[in-house]
């Protein structure tokens, strides 16, 4: 991670941390860099850079400061208004732009916002490009073989343009319509928006597929999204698939790069309980390359005992999706996941996208004929306590001796019958604390003593 830019993106506090003027740079620095790589490969057109963003309030200051700095720097800015991150992937991978932006915190609260850079595959942009980013916003980039104290502004016609490119969104959804490979007619389908992103596609893709569709979270206001809905407050939709009497529901974050379900009973189906259903679905088909399922070291026991019972190797990888599709890509893994609902199936995307595994789910659904909760049963969950905690300085508490001798003494306690993962917050200054063990008391026990340690030596904040 560097100075700005996390495990996903450079986020924080509007116009705290995270500032108009942040964006205007960064936009003047890929406006310009992008444009000089190709007209040092020997291509005279201007640099083309499509951007999305989610319901923040901020979100519109930060586009219009984003293309700002494309334009000033000779670039074209396309811009898709609301919209996912996946569906910014998609556009960037299939239309011939030079890099794509997407304006979203995700699942922070409205007051945050972020900046999530894509490259012309599709993927996030590579570290060798974010480094060089962030040189610029400190004033000493050094690019070319040559220190760039300024860049340059385009002049007369070189001024880049904007242009309202909400088409680009329309073939997104064309695109996730024209997956379906059955139809959804008679099933009733319950869909979180979070008051993000997916408000604007998700019912329109299950619609076009014959699903009678209930929505929630569609009502953005600015300040609204992931306030008691979406991915990370799914109580609301287990309420409402249970008096809707609907057969599904899934829940999407902010900006609807992540999913997590729940079946016709209200139970809540997680994202190691997808990587089970559909792992599982593409073996019997053959789709499951190297019989691999690729997850992160958050992933449940539950999860790998069940993928023995099937067979199905796994690979785990650090937290982050951004890791999950490096492994999937350098080993040809094609279904790769995080607990959280960041679910990729590579043949289709190249990110997370919440929309794209709700229609994986129903399709499993309605080849097997069974119902998510019979299909995700078969997975028994350990009880599980993650507390975040604030703290001052990250790498600090990490490496405090005290705070390594105590995870220690957790784990020798824990034995084989559970685990402790101790993690810093690629997005923010939290300490996360899990602990898995057998019984929900254990785990309580377990964190908490951590974490006592962590405020004895002072690293924990109230903020």
């Amino acid at each position: 991670m560097g100075k700005y830019f996390g495990t996903d993106g450079f986020r924080g506090e509007a116009n705290v941390t995270l500032t108009a003027d942040h964006a205007y740079q960064v936009g003047r620095f890929l406006g310009w860099y992008c444009g000089e790589c190709k007209r040092r490969a020997g291509d005279s057109d201007p640099a083309r850079v499509v951007i999305g963003k989610d319901t923040r309030r901020s979100s519109y200051m930060f586009e219009y400061a984003l293309a700002s700095g494309l334009v000033a720097s000779g670039a074209d800015a396309y811009l898709l208004h609301v919209t996912t991150t996946p569906s910014v992937s998609y556009v960037a991978r299939t239309e011939g732009f030079d890099c794509g932006i997407m304006i979203s915190a995700s699942h922070n609260p409205f007051y945050d916002n972020g900046i999530k850079l894509i490259d012309r595959s599709g993927e996030k942009m590579d570290e060798a490009t974010i480094a060089l980013i962030e040189d610029y916003l400190d004033g000493q980039l050094h690019v070319f073989d040559t220190d760039w104290p300024q860049l340059p502004l385009a002049h007369r016609e070189q001024i880049g343009r904007t242009v309202d490119w909400s088409a680009g969104r329309n073939r997104y959804v064309g695109y996730l319509i024209s997956l379906g490979m059955f139809s959804f007619k008679g099933k009733k389908v319950g869909l979180d928006c979070a008051n993000g992103s997916a408000w604007m596609i998700a019912k329109s893709v299950f619609d076009a597929l014959g699903a009678t569709t209930y929505v929630m979270g569609d009502e953005p206001d600015g300040f609204n999204i992931n306030n008691g809905v979406g991915s990370t407050h799914i109580d609301a939709l287990r309420r409402f698939v249970v008096e809707k009497g609907l057969d599904v529901g899934f829940a999407y974050d902010g900006d609807a790069d992540r999913c997590l379900c729940v079946d016709e009973k209200g139970a809540v189906v997680t994202g190691d309980h997808i990587l089970y259903v559909c792992g599982r679905h593409m073996k019997e088909l053959g789709e499951l390359p190297h019989n691999t399922v690729v997850t992160t070291v958050m992933s449940n026991f539950g999860l790998y005992r069940a993928f023995d019972r099937l067979g199905i190797r796994y690979a785990k990888t650090a937290v982050g999706d951004k890791y999950v599709y490096e492994y999937m890509s350098k080993n040809g893994c094609t279904l790769g996941g995080e607990q959280s609902g960041h679910i990729i199936f590579s043949k289709y995307a190249s990110t997370g996208d919440g929309i794209l595994t709700s229609l994986k789910l129903m399709e499993v659904m309605l080849e097997k004929k069974e119902t998510l909760g019979k299909l995700a049963s078969e997975v028994t969950i350990l009880p599980q306590l993650l507390k975040n905690v604030r703290v001052a300085d990250k790498t600090a508490a990490l490496n405090d001796p005290d705070v390594q001798a105590a995870g220690k003494a957790v784990d020798e306690a824990l034995g084989n019958d559970g685990r402790l993962l101790l993690r810093q917050s690629g997005t923010e200054p939290l300490i996360r604390v899990m602990v898995e063990a057998e019984t929900p008391e254990i785990c309580e026990k377990y964190v908490d003593q951590v974490i006592d340690v962590l405020k004895k030596k002072g690293h924990v904040t109230e903020s």
